[in-house]
């Protein structure tokens, strides 16, 4: 299951990336969903670290 934040849907804004959570963290761009980018748990918990979990 794919999920995106609630402030890429508000408004005109088409420029989100969609997570799926399971093993590995499955990462991809809304507008190209056929490349994904998998990450371990270890790997997602340092870049919400790194981008401020925002």
């Amino acid at each position: 299951m794919w999920i995106k934040s609630s402030h890429s849907t508000s408004g005109n804004n088409s420029n989100c990336v969609e997570v799926s959570f399971g093993a590995p963290v499955a990462v991809r761009d809304s507008k190209a969903p056929q490349g994904e980018l998998h990450l371990s748990a270890a790997a997602w918990s340092a870049f919400l670290t790194k981008s401020g979990d925002r």
